[in-house]
């Protein structure tokens, strides 16, 4: 992969970094591509339990598309312009979204258009309280790609994904807790030390499970209370069979901490 983009698997967390601080790790083709290779090599990698998404630098976690990349590209008429979404912004997405396994977001600043987009496709976002959200693709005559017209309706409402569709602006940490965006807000100094906690602690825990409840709430999201209902009863079978469920049981009867195995 190249070095716009680093790869680490450690005792079952794969952290993917965003590597261009110098250009607010903006989205240049060499770094979509790196980042599609990571994200997908975490999501099928048996012994990745867990996900962490972060960003390198202070001021950005994701500008979003390279402008400076793509007015060239632009200029010369390229047909690699538009084809980033289905060539890169989807799979990633997808990745993040159906990974049998949670995927945690630390944003430490700026997440706009695609990168707010790869933030909302994580399960659990750890936000600093210097960052902040902004939708942009109206600003620059574009609509909605990288999941953002199904997640950030999902999250917010119809009613305030319209409105930071249509009128972008910087949602600031506090307002994005407040709306749903970030799950949690802690100092920026803190950030990369609590996000790593929360991702460690979801590496170590029941890996069956958290796949089941990402699936659940998905499904959920798009059928109707019998169909869920049934899909509950699918999935819990699925846990149920588990050998982490069995380890919790012995566990919480002998008033033992657990120690899943992720299977």
């Amino acid at each position: 992969m190249a070095d716009t983009v680093l790869y680490e698997v450690s005792d079952g967390l794969a952290t993917i970094t965003l590597n261009r601080p110098e250009a607010m790790n903006a989205l240049n083709i060499a770094t979509k591509v790196a980042l599609r290779e990571a994200v997908e090599s975490a999501a099928a990698d048996e012994a990745v339990r867990a996900v962490l998404l972060t960003a390198a630098g202070e001021r950005a976690f994701c500008v979003g598309q390279d402008l400076k990349e793509h007015i060239g590209l632009l200029a010369e008429g390229s047909g690699q312009v538009m084809s980033t979404v289905k060539e890169h912004y989807n799979p990633v997405v997808r990745a993040l979204t159906e990974a049998q396994k949670p995927v945690v977001a630390a944003v430490n600043g700026v997440a706009a258009g695609a990168g707010f987009g790869f933030a909302l496709a994580a399960d659990y976002r750890v936000v600093a309280d210097t960052a902040s959200f902004n939708t942009s693709f109206a600003g620059v005559a574009l609509t909605a790609d990288s999941g953002v017209s199904w997640t950030l309706p999902r999250v917010v409402g119809p009613g305030r994904a319209a409105d930071l569709l249509l009128f972008p602006r910087n949602i600031k940490a506090q307002e994005a807790y407040e709306l749903g965006i970030a799950n949690r807000v802690v100092p920026a100094e803190a950030l990369r030390a609590e996000a790593g906690k929360v991702a460690r602690a979801l590496a170590d825990g029941p890996t069956v499970a958290y796949a089941a409840i990402k699936e659940a709430v998905a499904f959920g999201l798009s059928h109707s209370l019998a169909e869920t209902l049934d899909k509950e009863d699918e999935l819990q079978t699925r846990a149920g069979a588990s050998e982490d469920h069995a380890i919790a049981v012995r566990a919480f009867v002998n008033k033992e901490k657990p120690r899943y195995l992720g299977r």
